[in-house]
């Protein structure tokens, strides 16, 4: 769903960088798309399970859930900005201090937060 929507917000916000290339092109430089995608579905899954088995449910829970993650995580564009392939080469920006991208991740995390809210039901729901 996630990298589905990269596309959109990429033109949204008028910038090249992606989560997808972002992982892939560490682990698999010529395979990166779909070494990027596999990853990026297996963070989100992990995601979900842990907010699930946290007792987090609802879609307020898991907006804050992901937003807090991506606030908790972005400070490690320091060490992108260093030494990703993409970055070293200028083929995208500097991250860390750039608000087009920071808007991307915040948008993209809201909307994985709202979908994964609508599919996780308290339990107290669930039993009654």
């Amino acid at each position: 769903m996630w990298a589905a929507l990269e596309p959109l917000l990429q033109r949204v916000f008028r910038t090249p960088f992606s989560d997808v290339r972002l992982l892939g092109r560490v682990i698999a430089p010529r395979r990166w798309r779909s070494a990027g995608l596999a990853l990026h579905l297996a963070n989100g899954a992990t995601f979900g399970i842990a907010f699930e088995r946290l007792g987090g449910h609802g879609r307020t829970q898991a907006l804050l859930a992901a937003e807090f993650e991506n606030l908790a995580l972005w400070p490690g564009f320091v060490v992108v900005d260093r030494l990703h392939p993409d970055r070293r080469s200028g083929a995208w920006p500097p991250l860390l201090r750039n608000p087009r991208i920071f808007g991307q991740e915040v948008a993209a995390h809201a909307v994985f937060g709202l979908v994964l809210g609508s599919f996780v039901r308290s339990r107290a729901a669930v039993r009654g």
